[in-house]
């Protein structure tokens, strides 16, 4: 009788870690973070909690790192919608506030993605009380994308649409830092228009033109 192949423990250990990374999510989308357990986590995801543990230290890492492979998964299939050779980050179509208001637009879909909104609500509010996480929530998450914006600010700097002594990782919290906080606080209702009406505010100001 010919032997049979060793199983790929490889190939296990990724089908066990994508189980782990959707129980998280889904868990934290159904009964919310604080109830969400890494019992629970290996209760849904079939897994021992051990597993988990070998892993991962703590619930907080897990999400966290399930909310980075669920964006890496978005950016990909963006990616195959575009097609090759189409840049990352914001467009440049050569109008500042147009490309702003439209990535804006885009960031309000995503933010209010049934998929993305419960964990991304979770570790925005854990990273508060939990000072590593929220070093990491920042490294990982949050500062990869305003480096967007940055890049964005400096190319119109180049092109004269931005005066050359304006800080762009200053001017960038003109309009990210109000959608961010109307998010996280809901304090009033988010729509293209109101994202929109910051990229005007912050670009022309207050004053009559």
């Amino acid at each position: 009788m010919p032997d049979k192949p060793a199983p790929d423990a490889s190939r296990r250990s990724e089908k066990s870690r994508r189980a782990i990374y959707a129980a998280a999510l889904a868990l934290v989308a159904e009964t919310g973070y604080p109830k969400t357990t890494i019992e629970s986590i290996a209760a849904r995801a079939g897994v021992g909690k051990q597993t988990i543990y070998r892993w991962w230290p703590s619930k907080a890492d897990v999400l966290m790192e399930a909310f980075l492979d669920l964006g890496e998964q978005a950016a990909a299939r963006q990616g195959d919608a575009q097609g090759e050779g189409q840049p990352d980050g914001i467009p440049d179509t050569g109008d500042l506030a147009a490309d702003l208001k439209a990535v804006l637009r885009a960031t309000v879909d995503e933010l209010f993605d049934p998929a993305f909104e419960a964990p991304a609500r979770a570790l925005a509010a854990e990273g508060v009380v939990n000072e590593q996480l929220g070093r990491e929530f920042v490294a990982k998450l949050l500062q990869p994308q305003l480096e967007l914006y940055v890049r964005r600010l400096r190319s119109a700097q180049d092109a004269g649409a931005v005066r050359p002594g304006v800080d762009p990782r200053i001017a960038l919290e003109l309009f990210v830092s109000p959608l961010a906080q109307r998010w996280l606080q809901r304090t009033a209702p988010i729509s293209y228009e109101y994202t929109d009406t910051l990229v005007d505010y912050a670009l022309y100001g207050l004053v009559p033109r």
